[in-house]
């Protein structure tokens, strides 16, 4: 079955790539919103749940909570332990994911039509019924520490996790969702059951689906799954400042090679300049075409492997990030290498061969990520929880394409501010000294 499952979806993939997106907005009986591409001619559905809140729910002293819960719903619900569970899911070719995020957790399924009501209703048990048995809670809590003892000695992972704690301060986004040994090793079973009851409420879903259901099926299917939840849960933290400087932040750790992490304050994703700020980034440090970072880090200079930017609109504050590792003794090099051209560019902004190039790439590569009904579905949920209308699919290009190179520069000059620019080193790195008193 599960072999089904995949050419069937090889088969979808060519069949997407050439589909026209039809999003019909949909409400269910029970007053649910959820967006939907229907197609029929594959027979299975795809749904993706957004719940807004996450992480940042974790009540005090109480981190990691969130995200051990949501690890936990797949472990046993009602009268099924985790391996029965487990066992049921698979009789049904169903796959379910559960994850956790700083302002949201998220909810998957992939099912075949003909399994459709079995496999809504295993689900619907996990999200409402959780059994969070010791033994499951144990074992779970178990992988987290060691994920989190494996990040207490990953560069990449120590780099965040400091960058994080200058921005944020005390705020959620300033720890892991991970949370702590000690927050972790505390949990249990009723902060689990605490947990579950503040990150899955219905006044914060957002429904993205795709595949052989119609809008009349998707509304009853959407009550059957998720109006037994809460309807509200406890408020949101408020937003938070970006607390970061231009210091160079030095944390000692014995590797050949040294990790930067580096940013300031970015741009709201409902700002009217993120278009503007978007294609900013894809020329200074994207991934889509040659970056000014990447030429002049790497292949001028042979410094870094590989160099990127990006922007990071959280809910509650934004972000413009960005990474390179070097080697110890030219880790100083590449990070003024880096000054340097966020200043040049925040003076001189970009050329307009720079900006035709970016807009060529992103609406170019846009159409590609309709790729599939998981893809879809996630991509409507995503909509939904960034506030963009139903068609925006079909005007974002024309959206890319109408920034001017004014606007770009204009964004340019506002947005980067290489004097402000913090500076995360994880490593040896020489030359390069710890101002961050």
């Amino acid at each position: 079955m599960i072999r089904y499952i995949a050419a069937l979806w090889l088969a979808l993939l060519a069949a997407t790539a050439q589909a026209e997106i039809d999003i019909q907005e949909v409400t269910s009986p029970g007053g649910i919103d959820a967006w939907l591409v229907q197609e029929d001619s594959i027979p299975f559905v795809a749904i993706e749940i957004l719940i807004d809140g996450g992480a940042s729910l974790d009540l005090p002293g109480k981190r990691g909570a969130t995200n051990l819960m949501m690890a936990l719903l797949e472990e046993g619900s009602g009268e099924l332990g985790a391996r029965a569970f487990q066992e049921a899911r698979e009789a049904l070719a169903a796959s379910y994911g559960f994850d956790a995020y700083d302002d949201s957790v998220s909810i998957s399924a992939v099912f075949l039509s003909e399994n459709r009501d079995e496999a809504v209703a295993l689900l619907r048990q996990a999200l409402t019924e959780p059994r969070f048995d010791q033994t499951a809670l144990d074992r779970v809590r178990g992988q987290v520490l060691s994920i989190i003892r494996g990040e207490a000695q990953d560069p990449n992972d120590i780099a965040g996790a400091a960058f994080d704690k200058a921005a944020f301060g005390d705020h959620p986004y300033g720890t892991s969702i991970n949370g702590t040994a000690e927050s972790v090793t505390a949990l249990t079973r009723d902060d689990m059951i605490d947990a579950h009851r503040n990150a899955l409420v219905k006044s914060r879903v957002h429904v993205g689906a795709a595949g052989d259901i119609s809008a009349d099926e998707l509304g009853a299917l959407i009550d059957t799954l998720l109006g037994d939840l809460p309807e509200d849960g406890p408020p949101r933290p408020d937003p938070v400042d970006v607390a970061l400087d231009g210091a160079t932040t030095v944390i000692p750790f014995d590797t050949p090679q040294s990790v930067a992490l580096f940013g300031h304050e970015g741009i709201d994703r409902d700002d009217e300049d993120f278009f503007a700020a978007y294609l900013l980034n894809e020329i200074l440090g994207g991934r889509g075409v040659e970056s000014r970072l990447m030429r002049e880090v790497r292949e001028k200079r042979g410094l870094t492997y590989g160099i990127y930017t990006h922007l990071v609109p959280k809910d509650l504050a934004a972000l413009y990030l960005g990474q390179v590792a070097s080697a110890n003794n030219t880790i100083a090099q590449a990070i003024e290498v880096v000054r340097d051209e966020w200043a040049k560019l925040a003076e001189e902004g970009v050329t307009a061969e720079e900006l035709q190039q970016a807009k060529t790439y992103l609406t170019g590569a846009y159409p590609l990520r309709f790729d599939g009904n998981a893809e879809i579905a996630g991509i409507l949920v995503g909509m939904q929880r960034q506030g963009l209308p139903a068609d925006y699919v079909v005007n974002r290009n024309a959206m890319v394409e109408a920034v001017t190179l004014e606007e770009v520069n204009r964004v340019a000059s506002e947005l980067l501010d290489p004097e402000g620019l913090h500076f995360v080193v994880v490593g040896q790195p020489e030359g390069l000294e710890n101002t961050d008193q």
